[in-house]
């Protein structure tokens, strides 16, 4: 953690340390009267690398000042997914934005994150380290990141199911466990 101290009033802040990832730079050209301005969309995840997220865009004349935008914004819109022993997902689960799809599925320790492209650095700044992604459809990086998001937003935890019911963590995830040793006892 870093401390900043304001010289005009003596507060201190303290910062998350964030981890940037520059994913997909678009260079834009405008017909105009005059001919053609160019400029520049850039797409930016931010996390902790413990479960915080953002996604932010920004467009701008030259490219430095389209990441900044797009830092920016993804600081102020950043969420928490929950994460299973702080390496990977609770369970599977699929997401959709417009034309894009994805499929994201947990993974044992070691596995490694195998996804493509844009999932890959959503996965790396969250803190992931365990996972298997597969892109479906569209290849967009917009649509891929955001559907990613919405896939991310819906996991619910043991203790999120636990709260929603009325029960305890405990008897969820004894339960699941148990039923899993029931499954093996009848195949035998």
């Amino acid at each position: 953690m870093v401390q900043a101290t304001d010289r005009h009033n003596n507060k201190k802040e303290v910062k998350d340390e964030l981890v940037e990832k520059l994913v997909h730079v678009n260079r834009v050209a405008k017909t105009v009267k005059g001919g053609r301005t160019i400029s520049f969309a850039a797409v930016v995840v931010v996390g902790d690398q413990k479960g915080r997220i953002g996604l932010g865009t920004g467009k701008a004349m030259e490219v430095p000042d389209a990441i900044v935008k797009a830092t920016n914004e993804a600081r102020k819109t950043m969420i928490r997914i929950p994460l299973r022993e702080g390496r990977t997902l609770h369970h599977d689960i699929a997401g959709r934005f417009g034309a894009g799809k994805v499929v994201l599925r947990t993974a044992p320790a070691g596995t490694g994150v195998i996804a493509g492209g844009p999932m890959r650095a959503v996965f790396e700044v969250l803190g992931v380290q365990d996972v298997v992604a597969k892109s479906l459809g569209s290849n967009n990086p917009y649509n891929m990141i955001k559907a990613t998001f919405d896939a991310l937003k819906s996991i619910n935890s043991p203790r999120m199911i636990a709260t929603k019911r009325g029960k305890k963590v405990g008897d969820i995830v004894s339960r699941r466990e148990n039923s899993t040793a029931k499954d093996v006892k009848e195949e035998a």
